[in-house]
């Protein structure tokens, strides 16, 4: 069984960490098994900003690169970038060099001030993927027009980390096959043993009553 940490912090309102959560749901018959971080990315997108593609010129030496002008708000830098949707006045995701990038949990990427086919390039135009915050590798990842630049783009892609607490439930606990009967546990727990007074916040359920309708 997975649980979310912030699915269960929805029907109950506790402030435990994941550690407290782990103990006591242990404590209580469901035995934690693993807990994986889910919802994350790894370096929380430090050092990749909004930049502002100022030129974009077909590269001498290449067919599929292009030489960019890119405003990063305090300086200009040349990036050479390859993604087929590159285009002058696009607002973009700039690694800056010294940057690394984690687009999947086995592989790392640092931004090094490079020469590509001749030219020198200060940085990278990212992608969905290449940032590990999606799949897209279609072309690099373009905000709104009005996207203020230099900005940390973590600033603007909000992300939302959560966790996942695998589970190992006997037969006889089958009352904890989803999240409210997950909750429900953890309430009995810290209202027994640490004396609070929570409760399940229980979904709203809205009904239609026409009884004009009522034909089966």
């Amino acid at each position: 069984m997975k649980v979310s940490y912030n699915w269960l912090k929805k029907y109950l309102d506790f402030s435990l960490s994941i550690q407290e959560v782990d103990d006591i749901l242990t404590k209580t018959g469901l035995e934690v098994e693993s807990v994986l971080p889910i919802g994350s990315v790894e370096g929380n997108l430090e050092g990749i900003v909004v930049g502002e593609v100022l030129s974009c010129i077909q590269h001498p030496n290449a067919d599929r690169l292009k030489i960019t002008q890119v405003s990063v708000g305090n300086e200009k830098l040349q990036i050479v970038c390859g993604a087929s949707n590159v285009a002058q006045g696009q607002k973009v995701a700039v690694a800056l060099v010294g940057t690394t990038l984690h687009p999947n949990p086995k592989e790392s990427i640092v931004i090094k001030e490079a020469k590509i086919r001749g030219e020198a390039s200060f940085g990278m135009l990212c992608a969905e993927d290449e940032l590990g915050i999606g799949t897209s590798h279609s072309g690099i990842l373009v905000f709104p027009e009005d996207t203020p630049i230099g900005q940390g783009i973590k600033n603007i892609i909000r992300l939302n980390p959560d966790y996942q607490f695998e589970i190992g439930l006997t037969p006889n606990r089958s009352d904890a096959l989803g999240h409210i009967g997950v909750a429900r546990d953890l309430k009995a727990f810290l209202n027994y043993h640490k004396k609070t007074k929570l409760s399940i916040a229980w979904p709203k359920v809205q009904t239609h009553n026409n009884s004009q309708n009522n034909q089966f």
